[in-house]
């Protein structure tokens, strides 16, 4: 493994090895921000690496996932739970992520020089995540969710409550954000779902591959979706596909809102924001696109689109009505409802 001088110096080197897009728009906050969001990053792959490793069984991912929500809060030792998991990861997880467990006490260590509101934070978010996420990983199968409120849970559990994360810091960071501190937090969960129904869509046939399916089955009925198949499109689960399409943009709709009541002046915040909105909804564009895709590669957004999304983004950051303006253009061929904010909190 590669030794670094400092803690710091550790996190700027993994975070592009676990993440190219978080390596991307991360750098675009605030300095102060930078650190602390890179690290709360960190903390939900360890989670995810725990959740995601075949290796182990249903009762081990409990138990090392408590364990993990103990060190995050300072009540157990990063050590001893790097040296029981990292012998037991097989060669399907990523070597980056491997390196991230070994490296445990590192992100730890770093995670408890932060301030206690944002300390908090990230423990919240872990806490949150780490139980959701095991729950929902022992219940999986190919035979999808059984409705869309459980399909939000899920989106809240891996994604909605990184939103929360994420606004608290920003809160944290700028008395003006936190003015609108309650309308935030209850926005980024839906911009969180948008993101996180995005992936969902992507990723059918891979998570197909992995035994799992995180589709609704009501928004299917009656199309099985235990009987998916890549080989073959029915029409019965495009429509399908083109209501979450739909539900997802409306969340996007969220997304905007949200970042709209980011000052203009956090030039920074907003590009951290507006370029994961907006690789999303190119994302979204080609999948209603292309409903009969059988990887994700062929709706995966080109690196000239990601480019493209950067620039422009950048040239319309501090204008309101220019980036309502380009959600338009960018959204009208996409159905989408107005969906209603609700309170995930649990």
């Amino acid at each position: 493994m590669t030794q670094f001088t400092n803690d710091e110096a550790y996190q700027n080197y993994i975070l592009p090895g676990v993440s190219r897009t978080f390596a991307l728009t991360i750098p675009q906050l605030p300095t102060s921000l930078c650190k602390v969001v890179s690290n709360g990053y960190l903390l939900c792959r360890i989670a995810d690496t725990i959740e995601d490793e075949p290796n182990l069984t249903p009762i081990q991912k409990r138990q090392f996932s408590q364990e993990f929500t103990k060190v995050v809060a300072g009540e157990s030792e990063p050590k001893l739970l790097s040296q029981n998991l990292y012998p037991l990861l097989s060669d399907s997880t990523l070597a980056t992520e491997k390196d991230l467990i070994f490296n445990l006490a590192s992100v730890i260590r770093l995670t408890h020089s932060f301030n206690s509101t944002q300390r908090n934070a990230l423990n919240q978010c872990i806490k949150i995540m780490a139980k959701g996420m095991a729950e929902f990983q022992q219940n999986s199968s190919l035979n999808g969710l059984d409705t869309l409120a459980e399909m939000d849970r899920y989106c809240y559990y891996v994604a909605g409550v990184v939103g929360e994360m994420l606004t608290e810091l920003f809160c944290d960071y700028s008395p003006k954000i936190a003015h609108n501190k309650k309308l935030l937090q209850h926005l980024a969960v839906s911009f969180g779902q948008a993101l996180q129904m995005t992936n969902i869509l992507k990723d059918i046939w891979e998570d197909k591959q992995r035994g799992v399916c995180w589709l609704p089955q009501d928004i299917f009925a009656p199309f099985e979706l235990n009987s998916l198949t890549s080989e073959h499109y029915d029409p019965a689960f495009g429509e399908g596909l083109t209501k979450l399409i739909t539900i997802a943009n409306g969340h996007m709709k969220n997304a905007l809102r949200y970042i709209l009541l980011i000052p203009a002046s956090e030039t920074g915040i907003r590009r951290f924001c507006l370029w994961a909105l907006g690789m999303a909804i190119l994302t979204l564009r080609r999948i209603l696109k292309h409903k009969d895709f059988s990887q994700s590669q062929q709706v995966k957004i080109s690196r000239r689109s990601v480019k493209a999304t950067i620039l422009i983004s950048n040239l319309v950051t501090r204008s309101d009505i220019s980036l309502r303006t380009l959600f338009y253009l960018l959204t009208k061929n996409i159905p989408a409802n107005n969906y209603r904010l609700k309170n995930f909190n649990v």
